[in-house]
């Protein structure tokens, strides 16, 4: 095989990957190497007068990149919204998990508020940055959520009604946002909404395993 065939093959297979790959910044990566190998293919194989097209695709990456990491960089966050990012909300790029939380606000609740009440339609989803919240099932207590925890992020994934309530147990700090502003917010951004759904999958995992940790224990 000759070094111009490689080269084009290698184009072909920087473009696919970067079709496939889920990164956005990934993605801008390799739709850059790939207008690079194309300039190096079109050199060898035509001369200079056909770079023009394989240096606007460098081009345009270059220029999507650089967009991003600004947008990475101008991105800022409270104390509480750093540990979020670093927990739940893993993996999702800055810049855009700085739209997501904007879809809600951090307030204070006290013992006793009720975050989500079984059966209801309302959904919503928290974040517990302190304190402590209780979860029942008709009246029985089957559980808790402790900071650094989401709750609600059942009823978000399955667009359905809440199966369980939730109540603060003590004097604590919350992110809130409705389910509504969520759902506008994820089908807007389609690259954010599987990362989103795979953080809030292995959150909600997590706590049914703590929970039947519990009732093992008990």
């Amino acid at each position: 095989m000759s070094g111009s065939q490689l080269l084009f093959q290698a184009v072909f297979a920087l473009l696919l990957f970067a079709l496939l790959v889920r990164s956005e910044r990934l993605g801008h990566l390799l739709i850059g190497l790939a207008g690079a190998v194309g300039l190096a293919y079109g050199a060898r194989e035509h001369g200079p007068l056909v770079l023009l097209a394989p240096f606007l695709v460098v081009l345009v990456a270059a220029t999507q990149a650089a967009s991003r990491y600004l947008a990475e960089r101008k991105a800022r966050f409270t104390a509480d919204e750093e540990r979020m990012l670093a927990g739940p909300l893993n993996g999702i790029p800055r810049a855009h998990a700085r739209l997501f939380l904007d879809q809600g606000d951090w307030i204070d609740g006290d013992a006793g508020d009720t975050l989500i009440e079984e059966g209801k339609p309302e959904r919503r989803l928290f974040y517990l940055a302190s304190g402590r919240a209780e979860v029942s099932v008709e009246g029985q207590q089957v559980g808790s959520c402790l900071p650094g925890q989401l709750v609600g992020e059942g009823a978000i994934l399955a667009d359905d009604v809440p199966t369980a309530t939730v109540r603060l147990a003590c004097r604590s700090r919350l992110w809130s946002a409705p389910g509504e502003a969520l759902g506008s917010y994820l089908e807007a951004h389609d690259d954010v909404r599987h990362a989103l759904e795979h953080c809030l999958t292995l959150s909600l995992r997590e706590k049914l395993k703590a929970s039947n940790r519990e009732e093992v224990d008990g």
